[in-house]
């Protein structure tokens, strides 16, 4: 696979030197903390995942088959449609750990279709021995399919080729078996092409694998690992190792590792990374294209997929989200520093992210509905959408970045009657409701179960100027009025059974759930400590009165709250609830003009805590 040139990539390599001995301990050290730290899977589940694999390639065939017969064809002919099954990310890079997912792709013939995909297969699988779960996402970007299989969860895609049927040596590697596919089918054969080509582009597989599960541990520990929140999913992280692979070829594990983070923090973005030239294919459709990069420089972080059609793996990374790692990439280079040089430990670069400690304020989206199955989606459509909002965060004067999280947190309530319902859908879970069990409401007429998962953006402040005794007041209710719409936009929105809420709150407020056992301080230690000699009169002007309760409730407003609907039929609230914004947005849905900061005087901030502000987060009722 290499260019014509003796080398793999686009550029020669910086260094064909063999590791150095203390390289060589270091990557004894990793490799043993690694293990320590349970990223490779036993062998138990090894065997499992092959044999559900086994047991999934067979039901594939035997879906065509039935497809086949019901379609006409011939006993024979159905036969010999086939059907095949390839796995792509994490488990066919080799670097997947316990309990992780398996990506797999069906490959059928021309004469399946998609509908078939979710009305027939899903229906296959639900009565398969072994399988607990089987949600298919049909309008989903790519169609899904999501299962667990003997306890193996397991995400499904369908691509439909061209041909009358599957042989069993099929190659997806040919570029023109993407002729005459639609996009979707295109996008699904896409995930299993890159892998394959990112396995070909590197010098040494072993040490990539081994480079790699470092790197996805440590970005998974400091929670930016997440490319539907606007960080790097793990097809970026991977293109990234096999280029300082690529750069170092005869380096091993410890000194791959070592040069990742320098050279990404030191990285000149907007500069694409690459893992071969691009080249023209079979088909007209939009892609990355280098001829054309002015064009493409909305991407901040870009790496382009090697496989045809190429395509940017970072188009969600925002000016926040790239704030974020470029931080994280200093602070790793500088830990694995002190591996090297002996003053630090592995350990230390993979410790826990500190995000539910290091704002002041944060907001919470908080998605509801009343069927496990629907949650799945609709959480799912918002979390989705939450990228939007984040960017739009960023262009409120005072906010200097929002820092999404990369996981929802998903909670079940039991509740008895409408007012619980409502306080739950609302993220204000009340203690009977927090202790209460499924079989305490069983028989009640008036019970209900609330499924709801919270998201939670950070917001740092921008400080306060040196002699501004001024009150501060952030007005984020554009952001969140424009995402809630955004969100009930989804075609299959339904306000009597799926809620929305956006709400802000301190750090101060945070649920014990987002916190590990022992890692919440107590509230008192919390507390800043007051200066000797003076007294608190909470005059400051960017201190609430005593007689407002420090809390985010709407009922805790200094002006009429926005009303929230309640739908007699309808379990969850609509609607926003904060504290109400003294200007509603403009009619023509534009930005406000006194609030929003020009794009060009956009500056990458070390991540300050705010000073004490009211937080205005929903336009004044009308």
């Amino acid at each position: 696979m290499q260019n014509g040139n003796g080398y793999l990539g686009v550029t020669q390599p910086v260094s064909i030197a063999e590791s150095n001995d203390r390289e060589k301990e270091v990557t004894v050290t990793l490799m043993e903390e690694l293990r320590r730290q349970g990223t490779v899977e036993s062998e138990e589940e090894a065997k499992m995942r092959e044999i559900v694999l086994g047991r999934l390639a067979s039901l594939v065939r035997k879906f065509v088959r039935a497809v086949s017969v019901k379609q006409g064809l011939s006993e024979a002919a159905a036969e010999a449609a086939g059907g095949k099954i390839f796995t792509f990310g994490s488990y066919r890079l080799g670097v997947h750990g316990p309990g992780s997912d398996i990506d797999t792709l069906c490959v059928v013939p021309k004469h399946v279709s998609r509908e078939d995909f979710f009305e027939v297969f899903e229906g296959m699988l639900r009565e398969t021995d072994g399988v607990t779960e089987a949600t298919g996402v049909p309008e989903a970007y790519v169609p899904i399919i999501k299962t667990k299989i003997s306890g193996i969860p397991i995400d499904l895609l369908l691509a439909r080729l061209a041909l009358s049927s599957i042989p069993d040596d099929l190659s997806l590697q040919d570029d023109d078996l993407l002729r005459n596919l639609d996009e979707r089918c295109v996008r699904s054969l896409n995930g299993s092409r890159v892998t394959d080509e990112i396995l070909r582009l590197v010098p040494n597989v072993s040490v990539f694998r081994d480079a790699l599960r470092c790197i996805k541990l440590w970005a998974q520990r400091r929670a930016i690992y997440s490319n539907v929140n606007g960080f790097l999913g793990g097809v970026a992280w991977a293109m990234l190792v096999a280029r300082i692979c690529q750069l170092y070829p005869n380096a091993i594990a410890g000194a791959i590792v070592s040069r990742f983070f320098i050279i990404m923090y030191q990285w000149k973005w907007p500069q694409p990374v690459l893992l071969k030239q691009i080249e023209d294919g079979p088909l007209p459709v939009r892609v990355w294209n280098p001829k054309l990069y002015p064009a493409d420089r909305a991407h901040r972080m870009p790496i382009i997929t090697p496989a045809y059609p190429s395509m940017c793996a970072t188009h969600n990374v925002t000016q926040s989200t790239q704030m974020i790692m470029t931080e994280e990439f200093k602070k790793g280079s500088e830990i694995v520093e002190n591996v090297i040089g002996g003053a630090a430990k592995w350990s230390d670069l993979f410790s826990k992210h500190d995000f539910f400690h290091k704002y002041k304020y944060y907001l919470r989206v908080i998605a509801s509905t009343g069927s496990p199955e629907l949650q799945i989606k609709w959480a799912g459509t918002v979390e989705s959408r939450i990228r939007q909002l984040v960017m739009k965060l960023e262009y409120v004067e005072s906010v200097t970045l929002a820092h999404p999280f990369i996981k929802g947190f998903e909670q079940v309530s039991y509740c008895i009657g409408e007012d619980e319902v409502h306080h739950v859908a609302e993220g204000d879970i009340p203690e009977t409701v927090a202790k209460r069990k499924k079989e305490d409401i069983e028989g009640k007429d008036d019970s209900k179960v609330v499924y709801s998962t919270t998201f939670y953006i950070g917001l740092a402040i921008e400080p306060k100027q040196p002699g501004n005794n001024a009150p501060r007041r952030l007005d984020i209710s554009y952001p969140t009025t424009e995402f809630t719409k955004l969100v009930r936009m989804w075609e299959k929105y339904d306000e009597s059974s799926m809620g929305i809420v956006v709400r802000h709150m301190k750090s101060a407020s945070l649920p014990d759930y987002v916190f590990d056992t022992g890692e919440r301080q107590s509230r008192s230690s919390q507390k800043r400590p007051k200066p000797k000699g003076t007294k608190s009169t909470n005059t400051s002007p960017d201190v609430p009165s005593k007689k407002r309760r420090a809390s985010n409730s709407a009922s805790d407003a200094a002006v009429p709250p926005l009303k929230t609907a309640r739908n007699g039929t309808s379990p969850m609230p609509a609607g926003i609830v904060g504290t109400p914004s003294v200007e509603a947005p403009p009619s023509n849905g534009g930005l406000y003009t006194n609030n929003v900061k020009d794009p060009s005087q956009i500056k990458s901030p070390q991540l300050p805590f705010g000073e004490n502000v009211a937080v205005a987060t929903s336009a004044a009722a009308s």
